[in-house]
């Protein structure tokens, strides 16, 4: 699936796929609260195209699904000595 945002493009995963009707849609402060930063931070991921958005009027729009795979490529583990 492709996203498109102005000059920002995104294409989702083909095993991400799902019925529009079936996604589920955040806010910038839902986004922000899921992952525990400002609202600042999520505006900066999503301009610098690092978390996929739609626009919706003058507000973002950002597919659950992709906070949850931008959180799990992101963990850092932590190895035992």
């Amino acid at each position: 699936m492709r996203v498109s945002c102005g000059r920002y493009r995104w294409v989702m995963a083909a095993d991400s796929e799902r019925p529009l009707n079936e996604v589920r849609f955040l806010t910038v402060a839902e986004v922000a609260s899921v992952m525990r930063v400002s609202k600042m931070t999520v505006y900066r991921l999503v301009h610098s195209g690092h978390l996929p958005a739609i626009r919706v009027g003058r507000s973002f729009r950002v597919p659950e699904q992709a906070v949850h795979e931008y959180l799990r490529e992101s963990f850092v583990g932590v190895e035992s000595a």
